[in-house]
């Protein structure tokens, strides 16, 4: 009997002083969708206006990501994304690897990252070369801290064409949602 109630004693002690160890590492995937922003040089500021709004997309970007979260703040992706650049007609399709920091690591966080990676020849339409990338942004956690969303800006560097000598550089706005 005095042992049955040091067992239940230990048992008890252990289950009410024992903390939830939160899942830090693992795999996860994340849907991406970005836009880059121009700003309309025909817009006017009167009411018989016809020139459009102020501010126009320019190129929209929708990426999936394959990744694994070493740590609290560390990740990296593999990447697959759908660039096109509508004022320009270009379509692209990178493959890249990515890195992710947060640089401050609490309840949301805030992060820097980077990526590299080609830019797959799939078709006539599409270019092939280099790209690389590097973006700041904040990831909010829902109640769980199981999933989130992530918002923040990418400036990407895209070469093509001969000789990899085209440039195209641009900054997105971007909204992700992760599921861990």
């Amino acid at each position: 009997m005095k042992q049955l109630l040091t067992i239940l004693f230990l048992f008890i002690s252990l289950t009410v002083f024992s903390q939830e160890d939160e899942e830090i590492n693992g795999f996860y995937y994340k849907i991406s969708l970005a836009t880059t922003l121009t700003i309309n040089e025909d817009y006017t500021i009167t009411q018989d206006d016809d020139t459009g709004p102020l501010i126009l997309p320019s190129a929209f970007f929708i990426n999936n990501t394959f990744g694994y979260r070493f740590d609290e703040r560390s990740a990296i992706g593999l990447n697959l994304e759908y660039n096109w650049h509508s004022e320009s007609g270009l379509h692209f399709f990178p493959a890249h690897l990515s890195f992710r920091y947060n640089i401050i690591a609490d309840d949301d966080n805030v992060f820097v990252r980077s990526g590299y990676g080609r830019l797959l020849n799939l078709g006539k339409s599409f270019e092939s070369g280099t790209m690389y990338k590097v973006g700041a942004g904040v990831e909010i956690f829902n109640e769980d801290y199981t999933n989130s969303f992530l918002i923040g800006l990418d400036f990407s560097r895209k070469r093509f064409g001969y000789k990899q000598l085209d440039k195209l550089s641009s900054i997105a706005v971007f909204f992700e949602f992760m599921l861990f």
